[in-house]
């Protein structure tokens, strides 16, 4: 097993280093950015293999930076009958709240009990039992009508007699990516976003390695290793169709929308069943916001596209908000932006989309592994299944592939006092940023540790992420390195000036690259997280 070494950024700079860095041979090649590669590369890196990742776009470009950003046990799950699964969803989530406290943080949900309504409060409390169960704990579930209204104040309180609570737990999707992959680049692990994969390299029909294209300067290059695994969600058919593989994926779309937390205050995450066909949606406190979620329909659109809301889909969760939130009036103009992204289900053939199950899955095809399946709470277990399913081709390598702590080399960080660092956010840092949080607070300027308005995120994150974190697009900063794209109306056009001074010398950019980066932000940003026309 590797030992780790000191913290690891993207400096400015390292990317010129690129062509020697892909003429290695490599023990693994991991295709995809999002958090299914970067738990392979980190389980793989500190397991000793010399390991390689690539993304077309940017890290959590696609699915992982656009999920509900919830972390829990699949509670729905145990109403299909899958145990199995929630038992290792819960324990994963457990695992998580403990070793990325201030990045994944408990999350209570309030859920109102009907007349009439379903599941009904019964079934429902012995779901909640058994749930508690396997995470070990035990809690009271069932409140009574006034002290439900109390809990979960501005709800519709016709028909209700009471309700339920629960805990889960929430993350910021993105940066837990961003986590993830630091943590295998201090193990020796290697990762590159924007270098697409074009084609897959054979050694006769074995494939052998593959060639990318550098989106930043246009190079093509050859990289091969001893295998290939393709970690790219709801992209994977693609590749797997170069060596003739038929589909075998349904990509469904999630879409979201973003409020104001003042428009819709939230002290807990509100589940609702939908007033039309029943489906389960949600409202709960994210980042200084209110997310509301989710649709589950085909995505029928050219994967090769950015997804986003259609205009059935906002009208389908304004029905739900305004049927729970009556007294509220909320419209489309309390709606600050939108996301959408699309997930990787196998398909099965279900009528219904959301019927369709979400285990993961691995096929080995002609030599290409792909990962695909599964959800974000349990990523650390199907990156070991991967590498167990890989260990019989890298003959050689042996690990007996135990269950390691996520962070292991960050685990125990610490930040020193700091007169304008409330203990929330060092908890917050430490919880992004690891080994790292120490060196972004000293590299603060005067004012910049301040929050900037509406969010929760500082002025120096900013200036860490432009910095060290492999910012090559103004979106990449503010859509994934920091959310305010999601937080702020307009996506954040007014604190663009300030964003500005602080981001455009850190990225080395001349006046000219800012406002084309600006415009190009702006029109993505109203093209695909504005509410639709």
């Amino acid at each position: 097993m590797s030992s780790p070494a000191a913290p690891a950024t993207w400096d400015r700079g390292g990317r010129a280093a690129l062509p020697q860095m892909l003429a290695r041979d490599w023990d693994l090649i991991v295709i995809g950015g999002g958090i299914t590669g970067a738990g392979i590369l980190l389980e793989a890196s500190r397991r000793g293999l010399k390991a390689l990742l690539v993304e077309q776009r940017d890290f959590a470009w696609g699915t992982s930076s656009r999920s509900s950003k919830l972390v829990h046990g699949g509670l729905r799950y145990l109403k299909e009958g899958k145990f199995g699964l929630t038992r290792e969803s819960v324990h994963e989530r457990e695992h998580l709240l403990g070793a990325a406290a201030g990045l994944v943080e408990p999350q209570s949900f309030a859920f109102g009990d009907y007349t009439g309504r379903k599941p009904g409060r019964r079934m429902f409390l012995l779901g909640l039992r058994i749930y508690d169960f396997m995470a070990g704990q035990r809690a009271r579930h069932y409140f009574g009508r006034d002290e439900f209204s109390a809990l979960a104040p501005n709800i519709d309180t016709e028909g209700m007699e009471g309700g339920m609570c629960y805990t889960d737990a929430k993350t910021d999707d993105a940066r837990l990516v961003l986590r993830v992959l630091n943590e295998a680049r201090q193990h020796g692990g290697e990762a590159f976003n924007y270098l697409p994969v074009r084609e897959l390299l054979r050694d006769g029909s074995r494939v052998c390695g593959v060639r990318v294209h550098d989106a930043l300067d246009g190079g093509t290059h050859e990289v091969f290793g001893r295998l290939v695994i393709s970690a790219t969600g709801a992209w994977a058919d693609g590749l797997r169709a170069q060596g003739g593989a038929k589909p075998r994926l349904r990509p469904l779309r999630g879409s979201h929308l973003v409020l104001p937390s003042w428009r819709l205050p939230l002290a807990q995450a509100v589940s609702l069943m939908h007033p039309a066909d029943g489906r389960p949606v949600f409202a709960f406190p994210w980042e200084g916001v209110t997310l509301v979620g989710t649709t589950d329909v085909d995505h029928g659109a050219d994967m090769k596209l950015e997804a986003a809301i259609t205009r059935p889909e906002v009208s389908y969760l304004m029905a739900a908000l305004q049927a729970q939130f009556p007294q509220l009036a909320l419209s489309e103009q309390d709606v600050i932006a939108t996301y959408a992204g699309v997930r990787p289900v196998i398909d099965s053939g279900q009528a219904d989309p959301s019927k369709e199950g979400r285990d993961h899955a691995l096929w080995l095809e002609d030599g290409l592994l792909t990962v695909t399946g599964g959800k974000m709470t349990t990523f650390r277990v199907i990156a070991l299944d991967a590498l167990k399913r890989a260990a019989t081709l890298l003959p050689g390598w042996q690990d007996d592939l135990q269950p390691l702590p996520v962070f292991g080399a960050g685990g125990a960080a610490t930040l020193r006092y700091h007169r304008h660092l409330s203990y929330s956010q060092a908890q917050r840092l430490l919880g992004r940023y690891g080994d790292n949080a120490q060196a972004l607070v000293d590299a603060a300027r005067d004012g910049e540790l301040e929050l900037i308005p509406g969010t929760e995120t500082s002025w120096v994150q900013l200036r860490w992420a432009a910095r060290h974190e492999a910012v090559h697009k103004l979106e990449d900063l503010l859509l994934r390195r920091s959310r305010i794209g999601l937080q702020l109306r307009g996506g954040g056009t007014a604190v663009l000036a300030r964003i500005r001074a602080i981001c455009q010398p850190e990225l080395g950019w001349d006046d000219e690259r800012w406002d084309i980066e600006q415009l190009a932000y702006l029109a993505l940003w109203q093209s695909h997280y504005s509410l639709p026309a």
